[in-house]
Order: C-alpha cells, then structure tokens, then sequence
C-alpha cells in the first residue's frame, strides 16, 4: 500500500470511473481528498460515499479553475497532490468534425488541463505529485479519435515540460495513459455496445477491459514517496492493446 497519510489530494473529475476508485485508493492511504465534477448531484453523492470533500466546477473554463485553485487554498493552504482526471471523448472522422466537436473535447482534455495545472501550482507544495491522466490512444492511430488523440498527445508535451519547470522545487509531473478501462466515459463515448466492446477487447493482448481500481492502486503509488525519483514519464496500463496498433 501506498503511504498517502496526511497529504492533502485534489482530483478532478473524481466523482467516477478512475478518478472516483483513485479517490477511494488515496483515502484507504491516508489522504485527505477533495473531488471535483460540474454536475452539483453527481460529485456530492460520489463525495459522500468516499468520505471525501466535493467541490463543483468545469474544468473547461478557466474562470471555474481559478475559482476552485482560491477555494482549495482558502480551506487546505496547500497540497500535496494534484490529479488532472477530468477528460471527454468524441467519436467523428476528421471530415466529419465540426468546430463545436472540437471544441468541446480541446476546451476540457487540453485547455482545462492545462490551466488546472498552472492554476494550481501556486499551492502545491515543495515535493508534490502532479498527475495527468492521458490515454493508450496517444500511443496509437485508431479513426474517428483525431480530436481526443491530439488533446492527449498535447497534454504528454505539457508533461515533460512541466516536469522541467518544476523539478527545483521537487514537484514531480507524470502521465498515466489507461487504454480500455470499464468506465463511464466508454459510455458516452458510444463504446459500451456488447458487440463494440468484443471488438476492443479483441485487440487487447490481455483479453479483457481495465477495472477502475487497478488504475486507482498505481496512481496511489505514482502519487506516493516511493515514487520519488519518477518525473517526466508516461505509464502505459492498457493490457498491452497499443503493441497491436
């Protein structure tokens, strides 16, 4: 088990999927978690099953981020780690896209990512653990993902260079790219049709989709002391499924 007792923990997007089984990982090693999500019913619920503390915002607008980053720092000062969890996935062909497609997908994977992790860097402690959730799809060349795709190769560009920045004051920033996770953004994304899914699972050497907590365990560990010499890098957990692309 990950050593997690008396750090403070910010999730994006934590009322489900992986950041909700992260949630529950990180308060089972001792932290004190705060999860965020734009639906009021949906992150209060998530929040009182965990026992962790639910703030509403939209990772897509800047505006929510800085008013969450003055939230947190009024109630916590500090934290010690940050998972930018929050994301969406569209389906379309790139001559198919439109412009409010693309918008929606950049505003949250990219743009919200990247001013949750600037906004927040004013109160992360010295030593702290920034996390990105990326995913398997950066590593891969599957159609109708050429928005989602790009929004997550972007972001493993911001983590390098953060990564970078950072490392004076000892804050580590990594990605973890899942690739099929049994999670509800393959619902909204139109992938939990039986016979889709057969096809997915078909081309993950593994046999079988992601379980949620088997995430939540290594980013337990990722965002613990034991990782502390790892900055920088990408963690594949996809069942093998991008060495068949």
């Amino acid at each position: 088990m990950a050593n997690l007792h008396r750090k403070v923990a910010l999730i994006t997007g934590g009322n489900s999927g992986i950041g909700y089984s992260t949630a529950k990982e990180f308060i089972t090693n001792g932290a004190k978690v705060i999860i965020t999500g734009r639906r009021k019913e949906a992150v209060e619920k998530a929040a009182s099953e965990l026992g962790a503390t639910g703030m509403i915002a939209n990772q897509a607008k800047p505006a929510e981020i800085e008013i969450l980053a003055k939230n947190v720092a009024e109630q916590y000062g500090k934290i010690d780690i940050l998972l930018i969890n929050a994301g969406i996935s569209k389906l379309t062909t790139i001559e198919a896209a439109t412009e409010t497609i693309f918008d929606e997908v950049i505003d949250l994977n990219l743009k919200g990512a990247y001013f949750t992790l600037s906004r927040f860097i004013p109160i992360l402690n010295d030593g702290a653990s920034v996390i990105f959730i990326s995913s398997s799809s950066a590593s891969t060349a599957t159609p109708q993902t050429s928005i989602y795709t790009a929004s997550k190769c972007a972001i493993n560009a911001v983590v390098k260079i953060a990564a970078v920045e950072l490392a004076e004051r000892g804050i580590r920033v990594n990605a973890v790219s899942p690739g099929p996770f049994s999670t509800e953004i393959m619902e909204k994304a139109g992938l939990a049709d039986p016979k889709m899914q057969e096809y997915i699972i078909a081309g993950v050497p593994l046999g079988r989709l992601g379980i949620p907590s088997e995430a939540g365990k290594f980013i337990s560990y990722l965002a613990s002391d034991d990782a502390a010499f790892i900055t920088g890098a990408e963690y594949l957990i996809d069942g093998g499924q991008s060495l068949n692309r």
